[in-house]
Order: structure tokens, then sequence, then C-alpha cells
């Protein structure tokens, strides 16, 4: 059963439109703002809006970092929403650990002025999908899957006119990096990525085992910070700060840089490789809580429900992030 080229699990590019649509589900997060970053320099995504995650931080910070990101990038016509506060059962753990009190140390950016929306995060995921054509809208989660498994909850017809979530959790053969089985995405909310994975829609998983080959080296780095503007020094910051947890925890140059997968992946999915395969998560486990189980060998009858990658270019990925961040104006 060999590995699929991403390119093979969807139709052909050929057939889409030029533009993407997507919603970006997130919690900044370092890794998170970069992924945003990306997406706004990108011609071939359309961001509909933003929605605010609790996870890496508590969602006041990530609706406001958020924010701070995108007026770095000089977007401040992009719509962001404050999501759900906490997981679908239980209590929040957050990652304070790795970034840092305000969930995106290692560069200072100015508090936002643009507006917070008024809406609730899950209200916009629910109405923009029922007023999109069916099957034109991707949705890409960042962090914890609680708001779209809110909108599920609430509106399950919706499934149906999602076009794909691109998500960036799990692992298998990588493990966890939270638990030895859990990641951090899926472990803080696991009804809500269970429910997710059950929903019938397609899903395109960027788990450990593809971002942990993404290493943020200092030759990386030093190639952002060499574009020479404000936003490239405020990225090179953020990584050379993201990247001091795991160096220590795995003895690597660089740690993984997560969340930029997923939009890297809807701009050029030729970089990635993986198996469509059963994907089932644990809830139950105190011992495995949050885990992806991956049928990756086929041993059950379990239905497939799931592209799971395990490969990557990662210079070519690191390629095309920093001519996307070239791109974007050069704020102050």
């Amino acid at each position: 059963m060999p590995n699929q080229r991403a390119t093979s699990f969807f139709p052909s590019r050929d057939t889409e439109p030029m533009t993407q649509k997507i919603i970006i589900d997130t919690d900044p997060g370092q890794d998170d703002a970069v992924a945003i970053l990306l997406a706004l320099a990108s011609p071939e995504i359309e961001v509909l809006g933003i929605t605010a995650a609790a996870g890496n931080v508590p969602v006041a910070l990530t609706s406001k970092n958020i924010r701070k990101v995108c007026e770095l990038a000089g977007r401040p016509d992009i719509k962001v929403f404050a999501g759900c506060e906490g997981p679908m059962e239980g209590s929040l753990f957050t990652a304070e650990y790795v970034h840092g009190a305000t969930g995106m140390d290692g560069a200072e950016l100015p508090e936002p002025t643009m507006p917070l929306q008024a809406q609730h995060g899950v209200d916009f995921i629910i109405d923009t999908l029922k007023a999109e054509a069916p099957g034109t809208v991707t949705l890409c989660t960042l962090g914890p899957m609680t708001n779209l498994g809110t909108a599920l909850t609430r509106a399950p017809e919706i499934a149906a006119r999602i076009k794909q979530v691109v998500l960036m959790g799990g692992g298998l053969f990588e493990g966890g990096n939270v638990t030895p089985a859990a990641e951090f995405n899926i472990f803080v909310d696991p009804k809500a990525a269970d429910i997710v994975f059950k929903s019938g829609v397609p899903i395109v998983m960027m788990p450990l085992d593809v971002t942990h080959q993404v290493l943020t080296t200092a030759k990386r780095v030093a190639a952002i910070r060499a574009l020479g503007t404000p936003l490239s020094e405020a990225v090179a910051g953020w990584l050379e700060f993201f990247e001091r947890f795991d160096e220590a925890k795995y003895g690597t140059d660089g740690g993984p840089l997560h969340d930029p997968n997923v939009i890297a992946y809807l701009i050029k999915p030729e970089l990635y490789s993986g198996r469509h395969c059963n994907v089932e998560i644990e809830t139950q486990s105190p011992l495995t809580k949050g885990m992806t189980v991956a049928d990756w060998w086929g041993v059950t009858k379990r239905e497939k429900n799931a592209m799971f990658m395990r490969d990557v270019d990662a210079d070519g990925f690191y390629a095309l992030l920093t001519e996307r961040l070239a791109r974007l104006p050069a704020k102050a």
C-alpha cells in the first residue's frame, strides 16, 4: 500500500477555481501566526474570516493575537471572530510553557486597532457555510477543533456543504507531544475532534509525522530574517522563541513548524504525500485521551475517513514560505 501524493486525493486543481475560499480557525501561537501570514500572502487563497479558538492561550488572547497578525500583514479588513472559551467537555489546557504568556512571545507588536466582530465564531462558521455555494469553502483548523465541533453539533446540515477540513493535529509514528499518545490540538478537545472525524467531511491531516520534518533550522530562520522587513524580523523572533522548547526536548537544530503546513498544502499539495485511511479519536481512556488511532496498515474494516499525511518536501515548504513572506508589505 504505497503512499499517495496529495494531489491524488482530491480532484485535479485544473477543474477548480483559481481562488480557494477558506475559514481559518486558530489559536495563535507563533506557528499559527506564520500560517495566517502565509494565507494572506497567497493570491490562491481568499480568507473569508478567521475564528479564534481557545488552545495555546485563552480565547481573549488568541482573538487579540489574530488581529495583531492581520495588521502586521497590512490586512485590517479581515474579519475576526471570537469563538468558544473552552473545550466541549472538561477544562481548558493551555500551552504558555511553549508559546509564552502572550501566546506570541518573541516579537513585540502594537495592540490591534481593527475591531473584533460582534458575531460569535461558531455562528460565523454556520452562516458562512450556508451562504456560500456547497463544496466551495475549506475549513483550516490550526488549533483545537472546538468551534467546528460545536458548529457541526448545532447545525449538522453544514457538513454536506464543507469542501474539506485541512487540519494540523494528531500523530502516528511520532506519537504525541503533550502526552506519549496525544498531540496538543486533539488532546485539548478530543470530543470536538471526534465529531469532526465522524462527520463525513473530507479530511486532510497534517500530523506531527509531517510537522516534525519541517524544522526551523538556523539557516532557514536566517533566510526569513534576511528579507529585511519589520514583518520578517517579527517572524524570525517568533520562530527563535518558539523553537527553544522543542530544541531542548528533542536536541534538534530548530523546532517543528506545525500550522503553516495546512496553508502550504492548499497552495502546493504536491509537497506532501500520505495515505487515505481510517482515523478514530480516543475520547475516554485516561492513558491515551486525544490519541489519533490511524489504521495506516488497513488492519480493520473501518471506513477510510482522512488523508493522513506522512511525508513533506521540507526544503520546498521553506522556499514557499520565505517567498510568500517577501510579498507582504513592510509594515512597521
